[in-house]
């Protein structure tokens, strides 16, 4: 089964619910943020704005398996993804990656330039985590590991690279990683409009 990625739109209010506790649940005790549901509702009511993209994948019973925004920066050249996340139960089974080749398409067809996404380490996930990596940045970045199943391998999977680092921006030692990826103008006008579990390897959800 073909499961549809749909907009978020102000008058979609029960998956602007299942929105607010998708991210919740997510990032319950990684971060700051995110962690009532005031909060949680506001970041989604954000990502309706008229200039930025809201876009969900969901479930034959209409439940959201996904949800990514889409910000427009430097006069629409470049977008920002945020925020990006999948359900528990659901992940490693190719929502995210459908989800980011969706916002991919849509940002080609607004004249982007460059995607990009914001992933922080802030708990000991990388090699770059608990380090001073004022001495030499780039160094860092070259010979970065994978502790525990920090995200920026999933988005260098789908052709990212990283594009920089901003050391302590979470406080000191919990650096937030910055990837980047050209857009191609070119993206095919089918990809990623839905999510077949079947091509994504992973049989039904």
């Amino acid at each position: 089964m073909v499961l549809p990625i749909i907009d978020l739109r102000p008058d979609t209010g029960e998956l602007i619910d299942q929105a607010v506790l998708l991210l919740l649940d997510a990032f319950r005790n990684r971060t700051e943020d995110w962690q009532d549901v005031e909060s949680a509702r506001k970041e989604v009511l954000a990502s309706l704005a008229p200039d930025r993209i809201s876009r969900v994948l969901v479930d034959e019973s209409g439940a959201v398996r996904g949800w990514i925004g889409g910000i427009p920066m430097y006069g629409g050249r470049v977008w920002e993804i945020h925020p990006l996340v999948v359900s528990g139960s659901h992940r490693r089974r190719g929502i995210g990656r459908a989800l980011v080749e969706n916002l991919e398409r849509l940002v080609a067809r607004r004249g982007a330039l460059t995607l990009w996404a914001g992933s922080d380490d802030e708990h000991s996930e990388t090699t770059l985590s608990g380090a001073d990596l004022y001495p030499d940045i780039p160094g860092a970045i070259r010979s970065i590991r994978n502790l525990r199943h920090h995200p920026y391998e999933f988005y260098l999977r789908l052709g990212f690279r990283i594009a920089g680092v901003l050391p302590d921006a979470n406080g000191r030692g919990k650096p937030d990683i910055f990837l980047a990826k050209r857009v191609d103008a070119g993206t095919e006008s089918h990809r990623g409009q839905s999510w077949d579990p079947w091509r994504a390897g992973r049989g039904k959800p």
